[in-house]
């Protein structure tokens, strides 16, 4: 198991994540990612969430990858 820290950030700002998860891999890292930015877009709130990116990082604080929320929100119509 690997601890991992998913961080949101805009132009405004940045959400930091203090606990972390514990994924078995890269694969299960991709897919609770997705599931928060998922989980985030689904809340109640006036924000415009598609310049939001996701950043996942490892222990020692070094980035494993990075998770636009536009990419999981797909195109606006």
């Amino acid at each position: 198991m690997t601890q991992v820290y998913f961080h949101c950030s805009n132009t405004r700002g940045v959400l930091m994540d203090r606990r972390g998860s514990s994924v078995a891999g890269l694969t299960e890292a991709c897919e609770a990612a997705t599931r928060m930015v998922r989980s985030l877009v689904a809340t109640v709130s006036l924000e415009d969430w598609r310049d939001w990116v996701l950043h996942v990082s490892d222990e020692a604080g070094e980035e494993i990858f990075v998770l636009p929320f536009a990419f999981v929100l797909g195109k606006s119509h």
